[in-house]
């Protein structure tokens, strides 16, 4: 019994304080993604930006979101885990403070990037790592930590609507002030290599099965994030659409993100009884069903919440299944999100294009090919991990 205990403390990559310093350092990019949109006002007044101008800032963060998470990943095998995690918040503290007393936006949008690349970093070094750090609780934990996100996404807009958007500078400096802190709490971080399927003398996916396998995963992680990013963009037109209000559209947004943060805390109980695959399989179900039920104008409001809550697991929920199939494929997890985040920026402009097409209205019908595609892209993983552990 000893042996045993001894053998799941030594597979834990994080102590308890460095978990708990890891949630708040998804709190932080939760928030830093979350501050960009709010603060256009205050960028516009700042340097006398085009609305599109403007909304630069975010795209550069997102694009150093994903050069992020490749680099990393390339380096990650030459240095520990403690160094890929202090290194990258030192890019968002540095990025954050850049951003915040920019004198001109150019360089306002290099630290924009900058950021991006230590958010990348944090994105896939915690998901990484938590995905593989706590034995069979990784499932849980992993949806503990990205509903930190949810929180930071929330706690952001309503951090520049205290302070204003002109006094947007003062948000970000605050971030690049945690994110400094943050770099202290990496002690607790530990550096011993997950055991992969070739140590375990398990025999490996062959090349075509790897392939098809990591294609899926990544149609999943594509779908997901588009769906996700679809109805958080496109949710309050279609509703005031079909007759709310502005006020009752943006607050049925808001409790859309409020249950996709909520689920992955509802989830976590669930996570330590079914398999992952069981679990994304019902969720794809259930936001299928959600969306459809959104084409009644009376049921849409709460069939976007429940949208939200059957969403939510899906992408914390679907690394360690991942991990699991592929073990030996050691930059997958890396790839399925950069994946996500490219889906997150080309959905909303992809959806709006079918929009013009098809009017408005069609938006849940949009949305339903989406989820149904997802549907159908897990219950093929399913197939294809079955016969690759065959």
């Amino acid at each position: 019994m000893t042996d045993t205990l001894t053998k799941t403390a030594a597979g834990r990559l994080f102590s308890r304080p460095a978990a708990v310093a890891s949630c708040a350092g998804f709190v932080l990019i939760g928030m830093l993604q979350a501050l960009y949109g709010p603060a256009v006002p205050g960028l516009r007044e700042e340097y006398g930006l085009t609305p599109s101008a403007a909304g630069l800032g975010l795209s550069l963060h997102f694009t150093g979101g994903v050069a992020g998470v490749l680099a990393f990943n390339a380096i990650h095998s030459r240095i520990s885990n403690r160094s890929l995690l202090a290194a990258s918040y030192a890019l968002m503290a540095v990025g954050g403070a850049g951003f915040a007393f920019a004198p001109n936006w150019p360089f306002a949008l290099a630290a924009a990037f900058l950021g991006g690349l230590g958010f990348g970093g944090i994105d896939y070094g915690l998901n990484q790592l938590f995905a593989v750090g706590f034995g069979n609780r990784s499932t849980a934990m992993l949806n503990v930590l990205n509903a930190h996100f949810g929180i930071g996404a929330v706690l952001g807009p309503a951090l520049i609507a205290w302070l204003g958007p002109g006094d947007y500078a003062y948000a970000f400096g605050a971030g690049a002030v945690l994110a400094g802190a943050l770099i202290l709490c990496t002690g607790g971080v530990r550096s011993q290599p997950p055991r992969t399927a070739q140590s375990l003398g398990e025999k490996p996916a062959s090349g075509g099965l790897l392939s098809r396998v990591l294609v899926g995963f990544l149609a999943l992680y594509i779908l997901n994030v588009a769906v996700e990013a679809g109805v958080g963009g496109w949710e309050p037109t279609h509703l005031e659409t079909v007759g709310y209000s502005a006020t009752v559209a943006a607050s049925a947004t808001s409790v859309y993100w409020l249950m996709l943060t909520a689920g992955r805390f509802l989830v976590v109980p669930i996570t330590l009884r079914y398999a992952p695959e069981r679990i994304l399989a019902v969720c794809a179900a259930g936001m299928t069903v959600c969306l459809l039920l959104a084409l009644i104008p009376g049921a849409a409001p709460v069939a976007y919440a429940g949208v939200g809550l059957f969403i939510a697991p899906v992408f914390p929920t679907g690394l360690p299944w991942l991990n699991s199939a592929l073990p030996q494929a050691k930059r997958a997890g890396a790839w399925v999100i950069a994946a996500s985040m490219i889906g997150g920026v080309a959905a909303p402009p992809l959806l709006g294009a079918g929009i013009e097409v098809s009017g408005i209205h069609a938006v849940p019908w949009l949305l339903t090919v989406l989820s149904a595609a997802s549907l159908a892209a897990t219950v093929w993983l399913i197939a294809l991990t079955r016969k690759a552990s065959s």
